[in-house]
């Protein structure tokens, strides 16, 4: 819209961001340093300015109203201050900027030597970027939610599926075409139905806060496929509406939430609060660079020309400075009021609770979320890390937030893959690491158990490849690791060989197994159920193509059942349940959880760390959901291990040998020994109420 200016009202310091009121608009923004602040009006398309207007002062916030305006209008900002860098100060008026708080954001992002305020050497460049700059669209949305309700999924009947919007249904066959790789496909019939067969209680979604590509990735032709470079904290990507534009993707994105609700599934967002798309020094300038420089990035004690990058991404967000650390809890709050996502995973979490010299668990961030009514509820997760020093923080994050466990990930592709874990780390981290989790408040459900990730190898290409196969990315391989750690699997890549197709099933299943029936909150990477495979890339993030969308054409069916049958045990029996175990007898002298030897004996010390590990097992007296006794039973070696069984008779519910997990024929109970194939797990329940006694 078009609006004829006559004069800019004071209007209030707040809320931050464009809001239209009735009457006109009120615009908010902060900044600390500046000088002035200007408010540029252009035209609808955003290439033509209409006005430009000096914002009033109260003290760090910048604020007018616009009467008569409304929803449409286009807008950006200009701050005059200090060019000084030596001094962190970034401020140049030749640049338009974008508000932090835009809801919608106009334009295409060109990497031009315009959008750069100054050079290597530190000189201010004078060019006008406003033509070809990113501007905001004030929004004023309405949706009709109807009677959407959330899951509030108990942690204990948790199990997170992470996927990417794009990658899930862009080769569905069953997606209509036109939905395919959009948020309206996450939402079709064919997508809900996988996500019920499969049994899994909530999507972990990829971020899907706008972003920008690198200049790098856009110069080789590639793109930011994962999204780990946000421009717009309250805007949804629309990259993934179905006709690529902003005011669709906010509808779908909505529509999305609200037919996952009504299915059941709980719907979590990655976001992206450790660095912005603004790089480092030497990156262009977008929004918060020429805003406050000083006040939004943390930069180098003694040399504040230069960023502390504690994210690997060239910045870091200062989460110390009260409107930074507002404008993080601002966008929580409008993706729960706005679009009502149930939970957020946080990239590089570490960042958000560090202080002037090392990580808080008690930082200004966390204790605000855990006060505020509309955050507190929701699921919290924790990538718990970032690559600043001291930065690796596993099990050190508030008792209310989940973590993902990488530990978890390691010693289960140890155990099984290479022999390199013991039965104690293997027990230790199956029964939800408790020397890591153990402690205040925490339930055993913080862990967050998972064996692939999008970050890393696939399932699939973890039992299939020894080295990384990055060479698309344009890294001449050098990016990722180098090396899979826990591969010890014969033939690398794509074989005929029918015995080591057999055996990476078998291991596939193994793995599946392992997280599934595991103490802890498991988390399933899209495509792991199916055999999904990146040939071999374990840093596709720049690979927005076939090498990373799932191909539903080749699903193994067999491990899709295999998976699902075994979520289906999980909830229903919840093999080891939602608190910890002491391993202590009950009133009936029972212990709630033994570990055993194939002998059947209780393990030894020496048994714990012997590597490579034996086969051994759980005797669980205290089962989550199973009025009965359960036991679990893993033979990680290449030969059958025959297993003495506590008194009793013993029923046979799953095992991992067989592609679809169905115990294979051992008579009606088994009583005395079991006989292990390789490689496997096996749950067992007794079958009277004598066994195990």
């Amino acid at each position: 819209m078009t609006v004829s200016v006559s004069r800019l009202e004071r209007g209030r310091p707040g809320p931050f961001g464009a809001r239209v009121d009735g009457g006109g608009v009120n615009f908010a923004v902060f900044s600390e340093h500046a000088e002035a602040v200007e408010l540029c009006l252009y035209d609808a398309r955003g290439e033509r300015e209409t006005a430009r207007l000096a914002l009033h002062r109260s003290g760090d916030v910048w604020h007018g109203r616009l009467p008569g305006a409304g929803a449409g209008l286009v807008y950006g900002l200009r701050a005059h201050g200090l060019w000084r860098p030596d001094e962190g100060h970034r401020f140049n008026a030749h640049k338009l900027l974008l508000d932090p708080y835009a809801r919608e954001i106009v334009g295409r992002y060109e990497w031009r030597a315009e959008h750069f305020a100054g050079d290597a050497e530190g000189r201010l460049d004078t060019r006008d970027n406003a033509a070809h700059a990113l501007k905001a669209r004030v929004v004023a949305d309405t949706f009709d939610w109807g009677e959407d309700r959330a899951p509030r999924t108990p942690l204990a009947d948790t199990l997170l599926y992470e996927l990417h919007v794009k990658g899930f249904t862009r080769l569905h066959p069953s997606v209509p075409e036109a939905l395919r790789g959009t948020y309206a496909g996450l939402a079709s019939d064919a997508a809900i139905a996988h996500l019920r067969r499969l049994g899994v209680s909530a999507v972990s979604l990829l971020p899907v806060q706008q972003h920008l590509d690198e200049q790098r990735l856009v110069t080789q032709g590639l793109s930011n496929y994962w999204g780990y470079n946000t421009i717009g904290y309250f805007a949804p990507e629309p990259r993934y509406a179905s006709d690529g534009t902003a005011a669709t993707a906010r509808v779908e994105f909505r529509a999305m939430v609200q037919r996952l609700h009504a299915a059941g599934f709980e719907v979590i967002v990655d976001v992206v609060y450790n660095h912005t798309a603004e790089t480092d020094e030497l990156g262009p300038t977008i929004s918060w660079r020429g805003l406050d420089n000083r006040c939004w990035y943390r930069l180098q004690p003694g040399r504040p020309a230069l960023y502390e990058n504690m994210s690997g991404c060239g910045n870091t967000l200062d989460l110390r400075h009260p409107r930074v650390l507002q404008m993080v809890l601002d966008s929580l709050r409008h993706w729960v009021a706005e679009y009502r996502v149930d939970g957020f995973r946080f990239d590089l979490a570490t960042v958000l609770g560090r202080g002037d010299h090392r990580y808080d668990a008690r930082a200004a961030f966390f204790q605000a979320v855990a006060q505020d009514p509309l955050l507190a509820p929701v699921k919290l997760i924790a990538e718990p890390w970032d690559v600043g020093a001291g930065g690796y923080q596993l099990g050190r994050f508030p008792s209310d937030w989940l973590e993902w466990n990488d530990k978890f990930r390691d010693t289960a592709r140890d155990f099984w893959l290479t022999g390199r874990a013991s039965a104690g780390e293997f027990a230790q981290r199956f029964s939800a690491s408790s020397d890591l989790f153990r402690h205040g408040r925490r339930a055993p459900g913080a862990s967050v158990n998972y064996v692939a990730s999008h970050d890393g190898f696939t399932l699939r290409d973890a039992v299939s490849h020894e080295h990384r196969h990055n060479q698309a990315n344009g890294e001449h391989n050098r990016d990722g690791h180098a090396h899979n750690r826990s591969w010890n699997c014969g033939v690398e890549g794509d074989t005929d060989d029918t015995a080591v197709l057999a055996l990476r099933s078998r291991l596939q299943r193994a793995l599946l197994a392992t997280l599934l029936l595991s103490q802890g909150t498991p988390m399933l990477a899209a495509g792991d159920e199916l055999g999904h495979t990146q040939s071999g890339n374990n840093n596709p993030y720049c690979q927005d193509n076939a090498t990373t969308w799932i191909d539903w054409t080749r699903a193994d069916e067999a491990l899709v059942a295999f998976t699902a049958a075994l979520i289906a045990l999980r909830r229903d029996l919840l093999p080891l349940g939602a608190d910890w175990y002491s391993g202590l007898p009950d009133a009936a002298g029972h212990p709630d959880l033994t570990w055993l030897r194939a002998d059947g004996a209780p393990l030894a010390e020496d048994d714990w760390r012997h590597l490579p590990p034996h086969a051994f097992g759980a005797l669980i007296g205290r089962a989550g959901r199973s009025p009965r006794t359960l036991a679990l039973l893993f033979n990680p070696q290449a030969q059958p291990q025959s297993f003495a069984l506590p008194p009793g008779r013993w029923q046979a519910l799953a095992d991992s040998a067989q592609a679809d997990g169905r115990p294979a024929p051992r008579g009606a109970a088994a009583e005395g020994r079991i006989d292990l194939d390789a490689r496997s797990v096996v749950l067992l329940a007794a079958a009277d109420r004598g066994a195990a006694a």
